[in-house]
C-alpha cells in the first residue's frame, strides 16, 4: 500500500515540475500587448456630469504605450501621455485600465482645490465598431474622471465620464 501513493506523488512532482519548465507559458508575446504611439481621444460632447448631460471640451492627446504580457489578457506597462503625466496600464479580462491622479481637479469656493483619479478603461474594436477584434489598432471605451466625497464640505462625490477612443499611430 505504500507504493501508491509514493507513485502517485512522484507523478503529481513530475507534472508540476514539466509545467513550471514550459517556456511558452513565461514567454512574452508583443501580439498580445499595445505598444507604440496611439492618439487618445476624449469625447466631450457625450460628457455625463453625474450622470447628467454636461458639455465639456473634447481632449486629444497622445500616448506613447509600452506593454509586456506573459499570458492573452495578463499584461502590464507603463502610458506617457505629452499632457505630462506617466501611468501604469494593465489588462484584465480583455479589458484594458489606466489610472492616474489629476491634481487640482476640483476648484472649491474657498480658493483650494481637491484632486480626481481618471481612469481609462477601453477594449480593441473593428473600425466599424462591430465585432471585438485583438488585433486592431482601434480601441474604445470611457474616461471617468472621479474627486472624492467631501472635497470642498460637500459629501457627494464628482464625477464626470466621456467617450474615449484610442487610435495607433505608430
Amino acid at each position: 500500500m505504500p507504493r501508491v501513493p509514493a507513485f502517485v506523488t512522484a507523478m503529481a512532482v513530475a507534472a508540476l515540475t514539466g509545467m513550471g519548465m514550459s517556456p511558452s507559458a513565461q514567454a512574452d508575446n508583443p501580439d498580445w500587448g499595445i505598444n507604440g504611439t496611439y492618439t487618445a481621444t476624449s469625447n466631450g460632447e457625450w460628457a455625463r456630469k453625474n450622470e447628467v448631460f454636461y458639455d465639456q471640451a473634447s481632449l486629444r492627446s497622445t500616448w506613447t504605450v509600452n506593454t509586456r504580457c506573459s499570458y492573452p489578457g495578463e499584461c502590464t506597462g507603463t502610458v506617457q501621455s505629452d499632457f505630462g503625466w506617466t501611468a501604469p496600464i494593465y489588462q484584465k479580462s480583455g479589458v484594458w485600465y489606466v489610472k492616474h491622479t489629476v491634481e487640482n481637479w476640483i476648484p472649491c469656493p474657498d480658493g483650494s482645490t481637491a484632486p480626481g483619479l481618471q481612469t481609462f478603461r477601453f477594449k480593441p474594436m473593428t473600425p466599424e465598431g462591430a465585432n471585438f477584434d485583438a488585433s486592431s489598432d482601434v480601441l474604445v471605451g470611457e474616461d471617468l474622471t472621479t474627486g472624492p466625497s467631501g472635497a470642498c464640505g460637500v459629501s457627494k462625490p464628482v464625477y464626470i465620464n466621456m467617450p474615449f477612443k484610442l487610435v495607433k499611430v505608430g
